[in-house]
């Protein structure tokens, strides 16, 4: 990114000057100084729930950053320059750290959580329009393919296995705690995932219908059995910005396919939704917890809650 050079030179600074440390604690864990960075909140509570209290986790993106528009503080740089272990969603979904790490240089371990997975297949609706889908991405291209795995509980069994298992390696005296912690998180997920499908199964088939502000819930309507019928930027990212033609299609695909509520996460500005919905004759559901958990006090505050809040939002507008 064109800031990240800029970012250095301050961050340079900053370690002059003494600014406290983003690992900045008074806490001893375990004895163990290995500094996590998990790229993402909704990755902070999963690490966390495989490291215990043995390792420092700190969260790179803040609640409710939009992982597509993030541009990294001095803060933030300094954080990543003094971890040992970063953890990432892959999938090309972080394009901006490929830069930072070359900047602040030094060697950490790379956790990549979705590898293994394979990319989904769009189809349907959702891929109707791909001759114009890619002209409106802006930087966030993901190239490689739909990197919202997380979106389905069981592509999240992966992500476990993974974060353990790289865990291990950067701290091999707590590989028996972590493979304990990851079972029994796995068999929560697990009790998330059947949970899940049952919910769903309470839609009627007919209205198991999803109309998104961006392409993110693919792997969702995918195990869980709904259909995208399309999306108000059809896109990845929510950098994009659709076109009138685009949004006109939009309409009749919702008239035409009888979808009934158009959903937004949480943070995204109502006012094209709405008018969509207008024209359309449905309604807008907002606050979807998507690319982030809530605050601590708010509706979804671990990975297990965004899930469920969310699946229970989703299930209540269309039933």
């Amino acid at each position: 990114m064109r800031y990240l050079s800029a970012l250095i030179c301050i961050w340079t600074t900053m370690i002059f000057l003494g600014v406290p440390s983003a690992f900045t604690s008074t806490r001893k864990e375990a004895g163990n100084s290995i500094k996590v960075i998990a790229v993402e909140t909704f990755l902070a509570d999963i690490v966390r729930n495989i490291a215990g209290g043995r390792v420092q986790v700190k969260t790179l993106l803040p609640v409710g950053a939009d992982p597509h528009t993030f541009q990294p503080t001095p803060a933030d740089v300094r954080g990543v320059a003094e971890s040992n272990v970063i953890v990432i969603n892959g999938a090309g979904f972080e394009e901006y750290l490929d830069e930072l790490l070359k900047n602040i240089g030094g060697v950490r371990k790379i956790i990549d959580s979705s590898a293994g997975l394979s990319f989904r297949t769009p189809g349907g609706d959702e891929s109707a329009d791909s001759d114009e889908k890619g002209h409106h991405q802006g930087e966030a291209h993901h190239d490689e393919g739909d990197p919202h795995f997380w979106l389905s509980a069981a592509n999240v069994v992966n992500y476990v296995e993974n974060i353990r298992h790289g865990l291990s390696e950067a701290d091999p005296g707590g590989a028996d705690l972590y493979a304990a912690n990851a079972r029994a998180y796995t068999e929560k997920l697990e009790e998330l995932d059947q949970w899940i499908l049952n919910q769903v199964k309470q839609i009627p088939e007919n209205r198991r219908l999803l109309v998104t502000d961006h392409d993110d819930l693919g792997y969702f309507a995918d195990r869980y059995g709904l259909r995208i019928v399309g999306m108000i930027i059809p896109s990845l990212s929510t950098e994009a910005s659709p076109s009138a033609k685009q949004v006109t299609q939009l309409v009749k695909k919702i008239r035409g396919n009888g979808a009934t509520v158009i959903f937004l996460e949480a943070g995204e500005a109502p006012r094209l939704a709405e008018q969509i919905a207008r024209e359309a004759g449905i309604k807008v559901v907002t606050g979807l917890y998507t690319h982030s958990t809530s605050q601590p006090g708010g509706p979804a505050p671990s990975y297990i809650e965004m899930m469920r809040y969310n699946t229970a939002t989703i299930v209540n507008a269309l039933k």
